[in-house]
């Protein structure tokens, strides 16, 4: 059983922020931050698609970019993302691709999920990286909750 720390919930509350920040650009509401080994904050992230008109702006890309450039490597190997909604198959490529080696989430997402709802591309053996860990559902209902406030005034 994995235990949910101190740090995870400070690091989701970060990261909720971020989500609330994407608010004021039209942009669903999620948000991320990328943590080095010390638990550190080293990017942070929101969803950007509706400000930069960027199919991949989802916030742990945005995240990813940032701690990327604060370490100067793309290979954020010993670091972890937390982010405020299960990441989909884009985000699960980036994950991977940067060589997270833990991603806690908030909300799970039964339409596109990529860490166990519809695939599990972040635990898959086939590839040549996978993630050591994976943590869902930290602060589950604060964070589905704000994006179904979000979606509700759309409809």
């Amino acid at each position: 059983m994995t235990t949910v720390s101190d740090g995870d919930r400070a690091a989701m509350r970060a990261a909720l922020a971020e989500a609330r920040e994407a608010l004021s650009s039209g942009d669903v509401p999620v948000g991320a931050v990328v943590l080095d080994a010390s638990g550190a904050i080293i990017g942070r992230g929101r969803n950007e698609r509706e400000k930069h008109h960027d199919p991949t702006a989802h916030a742990e890309v945005v995240a990813l970019r940032e701690a990327a450039v604060a370490t100067g490597d793309w290979q954020l190997s010993g670091c972890s993302l937390v982010v405020t909604l299960e990441p989909c198959v884009l985000c699960a490529g980036a994950i991977l691709a940067a060589r997270i080696d833990r991603v806690v989430f908030g909300a799970w997402d039964p339409k596109a999920g990529a860490a166990g709802s519809v695939v599990d591309l972040l635990r898959e053996r086939r590839l040549p990286h996978r993630v050591a860990e994976v943590v869902g559902g930290v602060d589950e209902a604060e964070c589905a909750s704000l994006l179904a406030d979000f979606f509700s005034e759309r409809r």
